[in-house]
């Protein structure tokens, strides 16, 4: 079942810019409460350090590139964000989809977002070694390569701090826990705030 997670967000003719989240079940709070997801506690971040943004969390649990990629449009002519951040993949790569499917819809969102006016991150996603470091190296770099040709901002790793660290994923082993949403915040942050002082 996918579990839609919407922050209330405001329409067009809004007052405060929006910073749209556009992602799959480690963006979307999957099993806790919506207020504890990284989202979420990124807009106190922002307001707390004098940031007046309206997060939008469009994240759905199970979503592929290409379910955001259809589902983009809509979303940036409704809430006309400042910020787009861009945090799928993951499915595609457990899924084994073709890289040239994934990057190309990556890119199609990337393009959208920046015709759109907004600026965009990225949030990079690293697969388990299992899937052979062929696919999992050329995976990679589709993130690298797609913040590099188009300037977007790149968080490396998001899951750094929480994927191989006890205490941090539910127990199914491949979704971080509530006690994680603030790791994964810091590692939005480190890259955004900078970004953003410089705006």
């Amino acid at each position: 079942m996918l579990l839609i997670s919407m922050v209330a967000g405001p329409v067009l003719g809004q007052e405060r810019p929006v910073l749209l989240v556009i992602g799959d079940s480690l963006s979307a709070g999957y099993n806790m409460p919506l207020d504890a997801a990284w989202p979420r506690l990124l807009e106190q971040r922002l307001q707390d350090h004098g940031h007046d943004f309206d997060v939008v969390n469009a994240s759905v649990t199970g979503d592929t590139t290409q379910g955001g990629r259809t589902r983009l449009p809509r979303l940036l002519e409704r809430h006309q964000p400042a910020w787009v951040i861009i945090e799928l993949g993951g499915n595609d790569g457990l899924r084994g989809l073709p890289l040239a499917t994934t990057r190309a819809n990556l890119e199609a969102m990337v393009r959208a977002s920046t015709d759109a006016g907004a600026q965009v991150m990225l949030t990079g996603i690293v697969l388990p070694p299992n899937y052979g470091s062929g696919y999992t190296q050329a995976f990679e770099a589709i993130y690298t390569d797609l913040a590099e040709q188009h300037r977007a901002l790149l968080v490396p790793f998001f899951m750094e701090g929480v994927a191989l660290t006890k205490g941090m994923m539910q127990a199914d082993g491949i979704h971080p826990n509530e006690q994680a949403q603030p790791i994964l915040l810091d590692n939005v942050w480190a890259v955004l705030a900078p970004a953003l002082s410089d705006s």
